[in-house]
């Protein structure tokens, strides 16, 4: 789904201590901290780790940007060779058998297409090319395209099959877009390959989508500050502290474009077939990253007073959204359990 994030500066992050000590096991070990980056899936992937030591940090560094990248080339819609596009080109043409990778982000997603009233949609796809397009011209697509369009948009026109793992498309043109999911789920899956190698402290940074195990050393948490929808101002920026979270952003600080006096953001409402208009920030804690990235998304479309009902209607989830308004500039509202929701677990 056409949702590219706000730049990590929209999550700051602040660690505890950088270098201290970790109890394992019956012995005390050094643990330091230690921090990876790596391009992959339209955005800079980032690792911060605590460990006892660099061949640790590395092999377990490694293993984890190893895994983004086989879920980089399954899930992109900028790909042709991925798994997700070649799916997209048998829309029509019955059942196909997917991977399990696929097949439980679909899954995720089909499910909070339900509970969203179709305001999380990964059959946007037609959708987001034609208003990807309007963006880099600057100008507005043509209107019978968009009608056309929003035709083959639908999440109940996508099926799955569990017994069978197959995936079917029920419209020839349909296309898939995952970029509203694709990136929790692969920061929830690059913290688990982490964990398997002994790593239990750390953070997965994939833009606006944050993953966060065990707390640092000696802290209760990982606190994050939630960077203001007027720019960047530390001073201002409300936090909250957490662990064994999820944590995504959603908003139109960077993709958006502005025709004839109206900004559009990048953000699709599947429903109308045009992008939300005006300035607006979502974030959402969730139990992981995949729930958090589909929410704000979600939240994103819906709007504050019917996302916000949608987040209390979800257990173990809190939001904040910030919308700006002609009359009262910035105003900021947030859900029942924020930010009641120190940890996450």
């Amino acid at each position: 789904m056409a949702r590219t994030r706000a730049h990590l500066a929209t999550l700051l992050l602040a660690a505890a201590l950088s270098h201290c000590s970790l109890v394992q096991g019956s012995g005390a070990r050094s643990a330091n901290r230690y921090e990876f980056t790596r391009p992959l899936m339209g955005t800079t992937m980032r690792i911060v780790m605590y460990a006892p030591d660099a061949g640790a940090a590395q092999g377990a560094a490694a293993a984890a940007f190893g895994r983004i990248a086989e879920l980089d080339a399954e899930l992109s819609d900028y790909r042709d060779s991925s798994e997700l596009m070649r799916l997209s080109r048998q829309a029509g043409s019955g059942p196909v058998r997917v991977s399990d990778d696929l097949f439980r982000v679909l899954r995720a997603a089909q499910q909070l297409f339900r509970r969203s009233d179709g305001a999380f949609d990964v059959t946007v796809g037609p959708l987001t090319v034609l208003w990807r397009r309007a963006r880099r011209q600057a100008e507005m697509p043509d209107l019978s395209r968009v009608a056309a369009a929003r035709q083959l948009v639908g999440g109940y026109k996508l099926i799955l099959d569990e017994q069978h793992r197959t995936v079917t498309l029920l419209e020839r043109g349909m296309l898939l877009d995952v970029g509203g999911i694709a990136k929790g789920f692969a920061a929830d899956e690059a913290a688990t390959i982490l964990e398997r190698r002994g790593i239990t402290r750390a953070l997965v940074a994939a833009g606006g989508d944050l993953r966060i195990t065990g707390p640092p050393p000696e802290s209760d948490g990982w606190r994050i500050a939630i960077q203001p929808l007027g720019g960047v101002d530390q001073v201002h920026a409300s936090s909250v502290m957490l662990h064994n979270a999820g944590v995504s952003t959603s908003g139109d600080a960077e993709q958006f474009v502005v025709i004839d006096g109206v900004r559009y953001s990048h953000i699709i409402d599947p429903c109308t077939g045009r992008p939300k208009t005006g300035r607006s920030s979502v974030t959402v804690v969730a139990p992981d990253a995949t729930m958090s990235d589909g929410l704000a998304t979600a939240v994103a479309v819906l709007g504050p007073e019917k996302g916000l009902r949608l987040v209390d209607a979800t257990p173990q989830t809190a939001a904040t959204i910030a919308v700006e308004t002609d009359a009262r500039g910035v105003e900021t509202l947030v859900s029942l359990r924020w930010p009641r929701q120190p940890s996450g677990g």
